[in-house]
């Protein structure tokens, strides 16, 4: 650590990875990696930093994902109990279902938890990386869900339209659209003139507004009804920036991650978390808020 911590309010998001491996290739996935070597990975490890994350910050939000937090549900279960009913949790996914794990299982999964799950974000590409579930399951889903979609690359355009027309007759159904965020700098981070993207949305949407902070935001649409967003961050989740009221030099933190090993990084580059000194850290209102509405 270089500089004391400070964080928002309720804290940093702590995202944790589930200690199995998800069996796909996504092309832009960066952790697919981590799992080749499973050596060190600890169920029980995770479980006592995420008591440690709960010790500190009581209230803040925690994300799973990997791998695949359903490939085991055994394991998750063991994880989605450790975490205190005062946090919200969010679900990364693929919503797997097989012959082994059918339908059925991963919604009575899914239902023993529903009152600690604020949103499952299920991954639905243009291009198929991965065998993916029926749509009609995100339909008996019992709790918020929000269909998560990577625009990598060269992606077919044409199909966008098609895409949303998809989902648009799921009902409860929104799009969260994703920058390569590897691909992200604090250049282009609000860039609107060269963003593709953007513009394909554009045309195909209705443009409502912009929201952000320091290190993301969200251009947000209206497509006969149904929300989507445009989603960009960058690769790191640490600002470093000096408080014009104290004077003080912060590390100012957005994402705390507990590996496979239960290991606790301060960014997603590898930097180690000082529980002890974020213990001590200040906490700001955030700073994610509208920047431009339109009606």
């Amino acid at each position: 650590m270089n500089h004391p911590y400070k964080t928002r309010e309720r804290g940093a998001t702590v995202t944790v990875f589930v200690p199995y491996d998800c069996k796909n290739h996504c092309p832009f996935c960066i952790n697919k990696e981590e799992y080749a070597d499973m050596t060190g990975f600890s169920l029980e490890k995770i479980c006592e930093s995420i008591g440690r994350m709960d010790n500190i910050s009581p209230r803040c939000d925690f994300v799973f994902t990997g791998g695949e937090p359903f490939a085991n549900l055994e394991a998750f279960q063991i994880m989605m109990d450790a975490v205190p009913p005062t946090h919200k949790i969010y679900i990364n996914t693929t919503l797997p279902v097989s012959t082994d794990q059918p339908e059925e299982t991963v919604l009575d999964f899914i239902e023993r938890n529903m009152r600690k799950i604020a949103c499952i974000n299920v991954s639905r590409h243009l291009q198929h990386y991965v065998v993916e579930s029926n749509d009609s399951l995100l339909a008996k889903l019992p709790v918020p869900f929000r269909v998560n979609c990577v625009l990598y690359e060269n992606y077919p355009v044409d199909q966008l339209v098609p895409y949303l027309e998809r989902f648009r007759k799921i009902p409860g159904a929104s799009i969260q659209f994703r920058f390569d965020y590897t691909a992200t700098t604090q250049e282009n981070l609000y860039d609107e003139e060269n963003d593709k993207i953007l513009r394909d949305l554009k045309r195909v949407a209705k443009y409502t507004g912009l929201d952000g902070c320091r290190m993301r935001c969200g251009f947000h649409f209206d497509y006969k009804g149904m929300e989507l967003m445009y989603h960009k961050t960058l690769p790191y989740s640490t600002i470093v920036e000096t408080d014009p009221k104290d004077g003080v030099t912060y590390d100012i933190l957005y994402d705390i991650l507990i590996k496979q090993t239960g290991d606790i990084h301060s960014d997603w580059d590898g930097t180690p978390l000082d529980v002890d000194a974020y213990g001590k850290a200040v906490f700001e209102p955030y700073d994610l808020k509208w920047l431009t509405r339109s009606t």
